[in-house]
């Protein structure tokens, strides 16, 4: 296949992540849109026409089966949503191009005829349905495709729009809108594809250096975690989703702190711990004024600060455990935040953070939870991908323990509600 096909194929997919991620007019969409339109002229340089078809696993370009793309999560989604060839036939407009896509995710979302108005009444030269495929074909394609060179190409794989979405979602809340629940929900499954790499797995930690961004790295990573925690004891799919977004918005109550006050390099006044304190209340609160069924993320919100032995904040009034899920997130908070460097102290080592968990398996940590977190960062170490710019690519993770295989019993989490 050549160069160009893989770039456009990536950022059409990229496209569509964002397209989902975003609401309309959203500046990191149109920049999505602009880019994938860039790389399909570019393609069209080469190949005026062509068609993409879709049979089984395998990816076709016009004649030709794409290995890189063998097995493509979108493979499924498209064909899923009918969506089993993309016929170009002449040069693509933007508009015309924004046309497709709307029909696309129309039909990827369930609802075409919500796109039916959009669609101009002239022809245009990019089309999409299905494709009828005689079985010998489908035999042929297979042994091509054992033909053909393999490729090292990859998607161009970022946590920028990642980013942006958190920095998104907590803006929204600071000018005192509600919680966009969709599009939390959208960048936890953005979040689960970066992890699930083909057959590989992949923790993307973010480190950015500026201060200010602490909050918005700190949520994903601790969503990331968590996510990867879960799936390391076994927990479904479901539970990995609901986990991973309530550790994405653990901190949401942190928008109400002022960033002087999170930033603050020395000591903080009495009246400035009180309020930073007031986090778990605030950010519970905001989940639940959303009227969103996400009792669980509400109560991780709460109690994600309340340790094992029942210290911590809020201050319980009697003795009672918390909810596993509070226990799982907590344990990858404190992770994060002390590999993080912040103004008021240096970032730790991770052997000394892991040190730090162990020593305090049982008090402050759920022992389990402590114990499966301390056994995950060693038998997935090589999983880990510190990511330090927006636009830095992602490696290819290198095959890793099978996901959702128990690597420690815990009964504790047997059953959990998501809520």
């Amino acid at each position: 296949m050549t160069e160009s096909a893989s770039r456009f194929l990536h950022a059409l997919a990229q496209t569509f992540s964002s397209l989902g991620l975003y609401v309309d007019g959203h500046p990191a969409r149109e920049r999505a849109v602009d880019k994938a339109h860039e790389r399909l002229s570019e393609l069209q340089e080469e190949h005026p026409t062509f068609k993409l078809t879709i049979l089984g696993e395998d990816l076709i370009f016009d004649e030709i089966p794409l290995r890189e793309f063998k097995g493509w999560d979108w493979c499924d989604r498209l064909s899923g949503a009918g969506i089993q060839r993309v016929e170009i036939t002449g040069p693509v407009g933007r508009g015309d191009f924004e046309v497709f896509l709307d029909e696309a995710m129309g039909r990827l979302a369930g609802t075409p005829e919500a796109t039916a108005a959009a669609r101009p009444s002239r022809p245009t030269n990019i089309r999409l349905g299905l494709v009828a495929v005689k079985q010998q074909e489908e035999q042929r394609v297979a042994e091509d495709s054992e033909e053909q060179e393999k490729t090292d190409g990859r998607p161009e794989l970022t946590m920028g729009a990642e980013i942006e979405a958190i920095e998104w979602i907590q803006q929204e809340l600071k000018e005192g809108r509600m919680l966009p629940l969709l599009e939390a929900e959208a960048l936890v499954r953005t979040l689960s594809r970066a992890m699930h790499d083909g057959q590989s797995f992949l923790m993307p930690l973010v480190h950015l250096k500026r201060h200010d961004e602490y909050t918005t790295t700190h949520a994903l990573n601790v969503g990331v975690l968590s996510m990867a925690l879960s799936e390391f004891i076994g927990l479904s799919k479901k539970d990995v989703q609901a986990f991973g977004i309530s550790g994405v918005l653990h901190d949401l109550g942190k928008v109400k702190v002022p960033t002087d006050i999170l930033n603050k390099p020395g000591k903080l006044t009495p009246e400035e711990r009180a309020l930073i304190e007031r986090h778990p209340v605030d950010g519970a609160k905001m989940i639940l004024d959303s009227k969103q069924p996400m009792d669980m993320a509400a109560v991780v919100a709460y109690e994600h600060h309340i340790r094992a032995d029942g210290k911590g904040y809020p201050n319980l009034h009697y003795g009672r455990s918390c909810h596993p899920a509070s226990d799982l997130v907590h344990v990858c908070d404190v992770y994060d935040a002390l590999r993080t460097h912040r103004p008021y102290r240096e970032a730790w080592s991770a052997p000394k953070v892991l040190g730090y968990i162990r020593e305090r398996s049982g008090t402050e940590f759920d022992q389990e939870l402590a114990t499966a977190f301390l056994d995950m960062m060693e038998k997935w170490e090589s999983q880990i991908a510190l990511v330090t710019s927006r636009d830095q690519e992602l490696p290819t993770a290198p095959p890793s323990t099978p996901v959702g295989s128990p690597a420690t019993e815990s009964p504790v989490l047997e059953g959990v509600p998501t809520g």
